[in-house]
Formats: C-alpha cells, structure tokens, sequence
C-alpha cells in the first residue's frame, strides 16, 4: 500500500522532526501544520516537506489541511497544563481529547481513511494524573473508529535522542546543583529512542497488517528514575548526592514550585503520571521490535560525540 501525501499533526515537535526526516527520505510528500512556520525552520529545508500555517483546532482549516492526503499522524501532546482540574484541565482536554476527536471527523469528511495515532503507555481514563487520563479518553475515541477507519495507535515510554526534554534536562541541572533533590526517584521507565519511535510510525504507514492494532514501544530495559538520573551525573561527569523525595508532601512541594517556572520541568500532574510504571509487560511490541539500548545512544549527544559509541550502535541496528 504506497502512500505518497501524509498530513503530520504535531510534526513539528521533538518526534514529528524525526518522523518527517524518514518521509522525506522515502520521498514522502509531508503537509506539516503550524501556527508559526519560522519556528520549525530545519523542517523548511527537507526537499518534500510543506510548512502551512495553519490552526488545527480549527474544523474547517483542518478539512481543509486533508484535501488530497493519504494518511494523517497525529503526534499533539502537552505535559502540562496550567488549568489543573477533575478529570483534567482545558488544556489536557484540547490537545488530547477534542483534537483528536476533530481529526477523525475530518477524516470521515473528507474520506481519508488512514491515522496513526500517538497516544502514551499506560494512557486510562481512570489515570492517577491528568495528563494519562486525558491521553486515555482520546484513545478511547480513536480505537472507537477502528474498522470505519484505518487505525493504528502507538504508545511510547518516556521517549529520549539527540535534542529531547528528558534526560538534556538532567544534565542541565546535574550541572548547576551540587546536591539534587528528586521527586519520584523509585518510579520506573522504559525509555525508547526516538529514531526507533520514528522508524516503527514510518513502517506501519502502508502496512495492512498494523491496520486496527495497538503497539506499546519501549527500549530494552527498565530503568528507576534515580538511576537515569544517576546514569546521566556519570555520563556528564557530574555525579551529584541525590536526595530521594518518593512520593512525599516535599516531592509535591518541588513539583509545584517548579511548575511555576515558565517552561516547568515538572509538576505535581507529572509526579502523579509516575505512580504508573512506564514499562511493558511485552505483550504488545510492534513487530520485529529490537530497540536500541540506552547506553549506544545516549553517550553521542550527553557528551562529546565518540566515534566509537556511533559505530557500536550502529552495529547493534545491523545485528552485529
């Protein structure tokens, strides 16, 4: 099934970049949407790529964003949300829940019949934060279409590579405080590298077999937080005293105060998204799903390029 023109909601974030990168490569047509086309510069420059701006949260643009597509990936997601409320706030509820409804009636509209959806693993509308609450309701409304429309859905752990929110922002601060207090330090995750989540979206894009299923896409191994966070001290070299807050009133108060800054490293919405480990039970891998470890990515963008480290990972990929 060749498909030639892809709408990429959300493509102009960490993980749409790598995933328009693979179409280009194929020589993919990709329609990326976004309210203001100079902050995606670098995606500019890719030969097949279409900057629009446009706002797709609007019914009639978004119809409009369809016309002559083949495919649609939705990728919008939000960590926080500054209207913080049961079962979750305006913001949770715009990005993860109307907008994806928005899209599938767009869909029928215009009769584009395939989606890839990214939701999140463990994703539940009886979520403990309301970020996977939120995320659950708008999966819920996609796998409700499966059959009426070409479905799949991806459900990624904690997603790290070259440029990512997650373990960039430990170095940053592993580099300024000497002792680091840190929220939730037991909690668990799998984390899968980006490369690997875009590979495995461009895949299924024309695979028949993928139509109507769900893929939970993890990285090779489980990992506490403390010891990602330990991982990365060593890797910088800045190995910091951690001081382990669990899930404490004072692992609230750190969240709060810190989601008062203007981009929050984290919030008490977050800590509650960790009382899910973020890990499979490895039922649902896409595939011939064979991840690349931590530890052969990692090393390449935390610290000075080893030429080494590349070669290795690029090794393992090869199955040498």
């Amino acid at each position: 099934m060749e498909l030639k023109n892809v709408l990429l909601i959300g493509g102009s974030g960490f993980v749409g970049g790598w995933i328009a990168n693979r179409l280009s490569e194929r020589g993919v047509r990709v329609t990326i949407p976004t309210r203001h086309r100079e902050n995606a510069r670098s995606l500019i420059l890719l030969p097949t790529v279409d900057m629009v701006e446009a706002d797709v949260h609007d019914p009639q643009q978004l119809a409009a964003l369809m016309g002559g597509q083949d495919a649609v990936i939705n990728l919008v997601g939000i960590l926080n949300d500054a209207d913080s409320r049961l079962p979750y706030g305006k913001g949770f509820a715009r990005a993860h829940v109307d907008l994806p409804k928005k899209i599938l009636a767009a869909m029928r509209q215009t009769g584009v019949r395939r989606l890839l959806h990214m939701s999140a693993l463990k994703a539940a509308a009886d979520g403990p934060s309301e970020y996977l609450r939120s995320k659950g309701e708008g999966e819920a409304a996609v796998l409700a279409a499966m059959g009426e429309l070409d479905i799949t859905v991806f459900r990624p752990s904690v997603i790290f590579g070259p440029g990512d929110a997650f373990l960039n922002m430990f170095a940053r601060f592993l580099r300024l405080f000497p002792v680091f207090p840190l929220g939730g330090g037991q909690a668990r995750f799998q984390p899968v590298y980006v490369g690997d989540v875009a590979d495995a979206f461009v895949a299924s894009l024309g695979d028949r077999a993928t139509f109507g299923q769900r893929y939970e896409l993890c990285g090779s191994r489980v990992y506490t937080l403390r010891q990602l966070v330990e991982y990365v001290g060593a890797l910088i070299g800045k190995p910091r005293f951690i001081v382990d807050l669990g899930d404490s009133g004072w692992a609230y108060l750190q969240a709060g105060l810190l989601w008062l800054l203007p981009d929050p490293p984290m919030s008490p919405d977050n800590l509650r998204s960790m009382a899910a480990d973020s890990v499979t039970d490895g039922q649902h891998d896409y595939p011939g799903w064979r991840p690349m470890p931590l530890e052969s990515v990692a090393p390449g963008y935390l610290t000075a390029v080893k030429p080494k480290l590349r070669l290795d990972g690029y090794r393992y990929r090869a199955g040498r």
